[in-house]
């Protein structure tokens, strides 16, 4: 008798994001209807009620609700939110999966709140002192990531390494490359460039078995020579914000360049928007498991904060490919491995 294959459980915070909760609710739906996923919608019951009464295909559906009584605001303070408002609905979201009552969690508010709900309820993987967030590149370059891209600022080498090792692992798993090239993003290709946390990461890349190329420079990051693209939060994030920011300047470049000759103008605007979606940059990363919280002991995935359903439907798969993909257990089994060879 053939196996039946499990849904994998995600909870959803429903109310975090710039379009909840009618875009997360709308979100969840089409990923429950697309699939194979139960959905745990949390948030505030009356609310998550009222938007489900507008899809009467929600009654059949894996679909189901969890009150939380707190909803994190934006311009809260992470730490300082999570600690007082224990009941919101991201830490209740979080908790279900500690409680083994979901595999996995996405949330699309606060980056920070995310975060530190699922540090403070998950915990950490060994071998990990902070979480860290891969990007992949893969509008302009295939196969390539940046991790960290914005979860931490300032780093210690160690912490670099464990990067480096999450990062091999999601090009692995995700990318289907056997022994992805990881590269340190300096300030020149020679080992003695760069500050003075990035040279004293090279030796530790270098003695590792990661498949490590040395030191790359900013024009080379979208030449795929690395696969794993490592550096800070506080570079990848700018690098990040940049290369989101590519596609709307390119449209306003186009614009200015055909301005006074209609027809050449609406040609080259339905040729740029085939060939180059301003908005695939920006969100290009929901497709395949960017946003995902690395290090952590549990699947969470955070999503864009301006996120609509479709974005919202695509991180609950790539939350579930996480877990179907044991991308936890592989980060832990990488790490135990360099450990044991003292190489951490």
């Amino acid at each position: 008798m053939p196996e039946v294959r499990k849904r994998t459980r995600i909870a959803v915070d429903a109310m975090g994001g710039d379009h909840a909760p009618e875009e997360i609710v709308k979100g969840a739906i089409q990923a429950a209807q697309k699939d194979h996923v139960e959905i745990v919608l949390v948030g505030l019951i009356d609310v998550l009620e009222k938007e489900l009464d507008k899809y009467h295909s929600s009654r059949s559906l894996p679909v189901r609700c969890v009150a939380a009584k707190d909803v994190i605001k934006e311009n809260e303070p992470p730490c300082l939110a999570i600690r007082r408002k224990s009941n919101c609905s991201i830490a209740v979201a979080t908790r279900l999966v500690k409680a083994g009552e979901a595999d996995a969690v996405v949330g699309a508010g606060s980056s920070g709140a995310v975060a530190v709900s699922a540090i403070q309820y998950l915990g950490m993987v060994e071998g990990m002192e902070r979480p860290a967030i891969c990007a992949p590149l893969s509008s302009f370059a295939p196969n390539v990531l940046l991790v960290d891209f914005g979860a931490n600022v300032d780093c210690k080498p160690h912490q670099l390494l464990s990067f480096a090792v999450a990062g091999t692992v999601y090009a692995r798993r995700l990318f289907n490359i056997a022994n992805p090239t990881v590269g340190l993003l300096s300030t020149g290709s020679e080992k003695n460039k760069g500050n003075e946390v990035v040279r004293e990461t090279y030796p530790l890349l270098e003695k590792s078995d990661l498949n490590f190329i040395g030191n790359i420079e900013g024009n080379d990051i979208l030449s795929g020579r690395a696969n794993v693209i490592v550096c800070d939060g506080f570079v990848g994030n700018i690098i990040i914000k940049f290369y989101e920011s590519i596609g709307k300047y390119a449209m306003d470049w186009m614009k200015g360049r055909v301005k006074g000759h209609p027809l050449v103008s609406s040609i080259a605007r339905l040729s740029f928007n085939k060939i180059f979606p301003v908005s695939k940059l920006t969100h290009e990363s929901e497709d395949i498991g960017g946003g995902i919280l690395w290090g952590i002991d549990g699947v969470v995935r955070i999503a864009h904060g301006a996120s609509r359903a479709p974005h919202i439907a695509r991180a609950i798969a790539s939350a579930s490919n996480a877990v179907e993909t044991d991308l936890v257990g592989s980060l832990k089994s990488e790490l135990a491995k360099l450990k044991k060879e003292g190489k951490m």
